[in-house]
């Protein structure tokens, strides 16, 4: 079995707009069924693609985001790494049933895990680090036949002419050593993540799509994009030329992307709500929360940005200042609601924030959580963690250049299903692929896995 990753792709770029471009995905799609792959909550590369492949929502993986904040404290945070997930992946369930395995990037994918064959890093390796390929004999070999092996590049930017560059050229060193790998040993499975239309989707989106809100008729970085849809299905072309038939390919995305519409001020408008309480004046524009003097006697709740606002509560006798009693926790919880789904955009309309508690959305909360979930204009509008503005509504990103954001839709497409070769088939959803995985390979799918085999692809 082979499974291509691509981040960050929707379906209406890959079986739409970009499809005429893409010759080898056209091939692809007359012996495969393929749709809409949801994503999950929140719809983050981390977690979404452990959640892959291991068949469990991020609640029983304990991983929700980018970066998550300590238990006990304020402002320390850590970035989740392949020994944060505490479920087993896919490639684990194969490795102990005796089957090689070969993982290419699959994120959180540092230190390197030792599975039962090969498992390079991820686009989250320290850029110092050294031992990011297992086994580490491997390493000069993958740097040999890459040219220098790279993970990923700078991209909230504005030299955009140098990220279009660097991403060519890493997508293809990913490639080329995935096609290297692939002819050492008959694989049993094999994966390989490439996170560039992720960052092509960040950069030049609004060079694209004439509905942004920042649209700019830019030929050259519209071509850009093309191009890089072609390089990615002339490279996923290659590779597949060695590909025997009697493999079943999987290509899939973690979810989506979108237009963004602009940035929340979150903590601002929790200021402005009475909930967060400064010491002095306002702090200038940009400042993070961790460098303003707060208040803690007097705040109840504060929030991280990003896709989805991550907000905390000031819980006594849970972090060091804590003024909220639990017994108050449920009243407070249902105001702070009501009050975030009355916010208005600044043209009046609703900004639809969907609120979500982790303890209700996911069968179990592991790992450090936020106390609240919270997607504004279904993930259209980013949330800003920064503070200090004169309004609650910023058109860019508040940590740098930024065009898109990600939606919950993202693409499968599977060969040699049992029914409708060449066929659209309904929406699927993520959390399957794993187990329908392990299916398909004639191992046991344990039944306390939360996903469970697509029937239509055996």
């Amino acid at each position: 079995m082979l499974v291509i990753g691509l981040d960050s792709v929707p379906p209406e770029l890959l079986f739409e707009r970009y499809l005429p471009l893409m010759p080898n995905i056209q091939k692809l799609l007359k012996r495969s069924v393929h749709g809409t792959l949801r994503s999950v909550d929140p719809p983050i590369t981390v977690p979404a693609w452990a959640v892959m492949f291991s068949g469990m929502d991020p609640g029983s993986l304990g991983v929700y985001g980018f970066r998550h904040r300590r238990p006990g404290t304020y402002w320390d945070t850590y970035i989740p790494t392949s020994r944060t997930i505490l479920q087993p992946m896919v490639w684990d369930r194969l490795g102990r049933a005796g089957k090689r395995v070969c993982i290419i990037g699959m994120p959180p994918g540092y230190p390197p895990p030792a599975v039962n064959g090969v498992y390079i890093s991820d686009f989250l390796t320290p850029p110092s680090a050294k031992d990011y390929v297992h086994p580490a004999s491997l390493k000069e070999e993958v740097d040999r036949v890459s040219g220098g092996y790279e993970f990923d590049v700078t991209f909230r930017a504005d030299d955009r002419d140098r990220i279009g560059d660097q991403l060519f050229e890493m997508t293809r060193k990913h490639f080329a050593v995935a096609r290297h790998l692939w002819a050492k040993e008959p694989w049993d499975f094999f994966a390989l993540h490439e996170i560039g239309p992720d960052r092509i989707h960040h950069t030049f989106w609004k060079f694209f799509d004439e509905q942004h809100p920042r649209y700019e008729p830019q030929p050259k970085f519209r071509k850009l994009v093309e191009d890089y849809y072609r390089l990615m299905d002339e490279e996923i072309g290659k590779f597949l030329a060695l590909v025997p038939d009697d493999v079943r390919i999987f290509i899939v995305s973690d979810h989506g992307s979108q237009a963004m519409k602009g940035c929340f001020c979150i903590n601002d408008w929790l200021i402005q709500k009475g909930y967060l309480t400064l010491k002095g004046p306002r702090p200038k524009a940009g400042t993070p929360l961790e460098k303003a003097a707060i208040d803690w006697s007097k705040t109840k709740a504060w929030g991280s940005g990003g896709y989805y606002a991550r907000i905390f509560y000031n819980l006594r006798g849970r972090e060091p200042e804590g003024i909220i009693a639990p017994a108050d926790l449920p009243a407070f919880e249902a105001q702070l609601t009501r009050d975030l789904q009355a916010v208005r955009s600044p043209d009046g309309v609703s900004l639809d924030a969907d609120v979500r508690v982790p303890a209700q959305v996911y069968r179990e909360v592991r790992g450090d959580s936020p106390d609240l979930m919270v997607y504004f204009g279904n993930v259209a509008w980013r949330s800003a963690g920064t503070l200090g503005y004169d309004t609650l509504f910023l058109a860019e990103n508040d940590t740098g250049p930024d065009d898109s954001v990600h939606s919950f839709d993202g693409v499968y497409l599977v060969t040699d299903p049992a029914e409708g070769a060449g066929t659209k088939g309904p929406t699927e959803k993520l959390i399957d692929i794993g187990p329908t995985i392990l299916g398909l390979m004639g191992q046991p799918v344990p039944a306390d896995l939360q996903g469970r085999p697509i029937a239509r692809f055996r």
